[in-house]
């Protein structure tokens, strides 16, 4: 307690000093955190965007589909399928789907799509894709209706209620082809996606692909994201290795990963935050120990030890980095909180986030990582910083620094 009472006296000894490197600690904090923040809420948006427009928290194929998703790799008894989903807690809802890839064709133009069978009523409650429709309206349940991109739209010329033809490989080795009738026009998040994925009845698809009452996969959601990994081994055990169970961490392999290295580079940014202000705290504790050198004589002869001198050179460190830490780290959760809820608007470069599957609003989000990186990287690189200065303290002569002027 003595040590901790010394170290705090001796902290405020030049104010003024003191503030100012207190100062750029907390500013670094601040700036830290919310490029933290914000860049989490990219990253984490991206994957959200990804699995409530169409991946969801998991999908069942028959085994192998997930490597090579040939139309002939079908589930053909989707009953046995729905029995253990509809008797499973864990599952909130679930839908069949017919997966394919093929060509969709207009007066104009023609485009190679994902071309996605669908049951309407059960996808409103399973994904987010009808609230991104932006001209016209969601698929109905009626045959030979087909929702698309708006980009893919302007690449066909085609509006809405005009035809075109999607055709693709069908399970009996033709090619199947049907017309449809353009219902509406969607913009999502992500270009890459408005290009590329189409919407029709899954009855459609089956009797375009020659598939009757087979379809290509289940896709879920379940009551506890966080138990997605329990949950999956539980119905391979039921369903048997005819079938793959995947989370979406299996079918967003790259995303995943991003999230990891993410968490792993935002340490090492903290880090280098940490070392750009590791200057500072050496100039500030060397310069406390040049002004102290008498009394760091005198606290010598009378038998204070070198490790005790030590201890409170760094504690001083310590102090500074907590305060300026905290304080920084309350700044930086106060400018957190309205940006949480109204998000940071960057309309201007929607086109170029788009492009990465981000929306123009990105919402900053505020993890334990956060917390931790913040709490205790930045006090630990201080006191790291206040070694040298410590050293030197504890190297003093008693006897020549008592007599130095």
């Amino acid at each position: 307690m003595i040590l901790l009472s010394l170290a705090w006296r001796n902290l405020w000894r030049n104010t003024r000093r003191s503030v100012i490197v207190l100062t750029s600690v907390a500013i670094g904090v601040v700036a830290t955190v919310i490029l933290d923040t914000l860049s989490r809420g990219m990253v984490f948006q991206m994957l959200n965007n990804q699995v409530g427009s169409h991946v969801t928290h998991m999908q069942i194929h028959r085994a192998g589909f997930h490597k090579n998703p040939v139309i002939q790799s079908t589930i053909a008894d989707s009953e046995q399928i729905e029995n253990v989903l509809r008797s499973d807690p864990d599952i909130v809802q679930y839908s069949r789907r017919v997966v394919t890839f093929g060509l969709l064709s207009s007066a104009t133009n023609s485009s190679g799509v994902s071309i996605v069978g669908i049951d309407p009523e059960r996808e409103r409650s399973l994904t987010t894709i009808r609230s991104y429709i932006v001209e016209g309206s969601y698929l109905t349940g009626a045959p030979r209706e087909i929702v698309l991109g708006k980009a893919l739209a302007e690449k066909l010329e085609v509006g809405l209620g005009d035809r075109v033809v999607a055709m693709a490989s069908a399970k009996d080795g033709t090619m199947g082809s049907e017309l449809f009738r353009v219902a509406g026009l969607f913009e999502t998040f992500s270009s890459e996606f408005d290009k590329t994925s189409i919407y029709v009845p899954r009855s459609s698809a089956q009797t375009m692909l020659a598939l009757g009452s087979e379809v290509s996969e289940f896709a879920m959601l379940v009551t506890d994201p966080d138990r997605l990994t329990e949950i999956a081994e539980r119905l391979r055990g039921r369903l048997g290795e005819e079938y793959e169970v995947l989370p979406y961490m299996d079918l967003l392999p790259f995303l995943v990963l991003q999230i990891e290295l993410y968490d792993q580079s935002m340490v090492i940014f903290y880090v280098i935050v940490g070392i750009a202000l590791i200057f500072g705290i050496i100039n500030t504790m060397l310069m406390s120990v040049f002004e102290r050198i008498k009394e760091f004589g005198v606290l010598k002869a009378v038998g204070m030890k070198n490790g005790r001198i030590l201890i409170m050179v760094l504690t001083e460190a310590l102090f500074l980095g907590m305060l300026g830490t905290v304080v920084g780290f309350l700044v930086g959760y106060l400018v957190y909180l309205p940006l949480s809820t109204s998000g940071l608007d960057l309309s201007a470069f929607s086109g170029s986030l788009r492009s990465f599957g981000v929306g123009a609003i990105i919402y900053p989000v505020l993890t334990a990582g956060v917390i931790t990186n913040a709490l205790i990287i930045i006090p630990l690189m201080a006191v790291a910083g206040a070694v040298y200065p410590a050293v030197r303290a504890m190297r003093l002569e008693p006897v020549h620094a008592i007599r130095y002027v």
